[in-house]
């Protein structure tokens, strides 16, 4: 009921837009707080850095800490306890990292942070491999990525057996037992690495930095943080938790075996709910810290009085309308996509359909009214 009064709301806009950037008009709504419109990007950056980025990474860096210690725990003692709680604590971090991956600016780009945190899904014969050869293994290049970071962490966890009995075997009676604790142990500390090293630039000057590069050029912080934005949600979000797996993207060839969280299946809709919620948030400015909107990509929008020429409809209201619809979908799946994705894929492809229409207002009509280049490069036809 609640998708169909959202798709009424919408069955007055035309399905494609061209974004005016004149000034707002007599009709204009009375602005709310936290939606008027201001085209200051200096006050829409601090706000972002301040508010939103900052205080989410120095969350993400307090929940992984704590996870960090449950994999030692684990390390030292194998058992059915520090299983558990490494496994919760794992799961809580993960949940958390969907929060900062729209990050994609400065440090976090300039480190390929996401690369070393969550590219799925993980190669487990690469993971075996780098077991047997130990520290001479390097997690450094691109073709270690799948081999680290969340993905792995699942396997290593949840995907060596079929019973917590037969998993607390590869650490404790196994012949390379030693080895695979090394490998976790491994894992973990190059996560807390490169993490740290991208807060801490963010935290020892590089907030200001991106606050005061205020132009429109493709070297500065508004163009750099939108291009990271829209590439996320198209192919972190769009792609890789829905698209792929659904086959939305393969000509209907069905790959569930693909989907986020492999090992741990009923926390593959979580990991995706977390992460769409996490774009919207960002795209209206609601701080981690308040909860309330402050200067963001949707004021922004608003100040430059970005409109369909057709209906007069603000184009923020349009996005927020079809993010909904999206939230809809993801919403009325089951929690374990893997399953969803084989009995029911009818709804995971909708759910990827509805995405990339939000994916069209993002990537052409927002950066069109805000004159800035896409300087990523998709080929599917967007």
């Amino acid at each position: 009921m609640y998708l169909k009064k959202i798709a009424l709301t919408l069955a007055s806009v035309a399905l494609f837009w061209a974004c005016s950037t004149g000034t707002t008009d007599s009709t204009e709504p009375t602005p709310q707080p936290g939606n008027a419109g201001s085209t200051d990007r200096k006050a829409m950056l601090a706000n972002l850095a301040d508010n939103i980025i900052l205080p989410s990474y120095a969350n993400v860096k307090t929940i992984f800490d704590a996870m960090q210690t449950k994999a030692d725990a684990f390390a030292a003692k194998p058992s059915p306890t520090s299983l558990t709680e490494f496994r919760r604590a794992w799961a809580t971090a993960y949940i958390e990292w969907q929060k900062v991956e729209l990050f994609d600016v400065g440090p976090a780009e300039n480190h390929t942070l996401r690369y070393f945190f969550n590219i799925y899904p993980a190669n487990t014969a690469g993971i075996e491999e780098n077991i047997v050869t130990g520290s001479s293994a390097s997690l450094d290049v691109p073709s270690s990525y799948p081999k680290q970071g969340f993905p792995a962490l699942d396997y290593l966890i949840n995907g060596l057996g079929s019973t917590d009995e037969a998993i607390l075997t590869k650490y404790t009676t196994a012949s390379d037992a030693t080895k695979r604790i090394a490998y976790l142990k491994r894992i973990t500390g190059q996560m807390n690495t490169h993490f740290t090293t991208v807060y801490s630039e963010w935290t020892g000057g590089y907030r200001d930095t991106f606050v005061n590069c205020t132009g429109l050029d493709a070297g500065c912080s508004t163009s750099k943080l939108v291009n990271g934005f829209v590439l996320h949600y198209e192919r972190y979000i769009r792609s890789g938790k829905i698209g792929i797996p659904s086959g939305a993207m393969t000509n209907g060839v069905m790959a569930p075996e693909k989907v986020e969280s492999f090992y741990k299946k009923d926390l593959s809709l979580t990991l995706a709910k977390t992460a769409h919620q996490a774009v919207v948030d960002f795209f209206n400015g609601k701080s981690v810290k308040t909860g309330q909107e402050g200067p963001s990509l949707k004021t922004y929008l608003n100040g430059l009085g970005a409109r369909d020429s057709r209906t007069g409809t603000a184009l923020t209201d349009i996005i927020n309308a079809q993010m909904a619809i999206s939230a809809a979908q993801l919403n009325a799946l089951k929690g374990n996509l893997y399953d969803e994705v084989k009995i029911n894929n009818s709804a995971v492809v909708q759910t990827y359909t509805e995405m990339q229409k939000a994916v069209r207002m993002l990537k052409v009509d927002m950066t069109t009214a805000m004159s800035i280049t896409i300087t990523y490069t998709d080929n599917d036809g967007d």
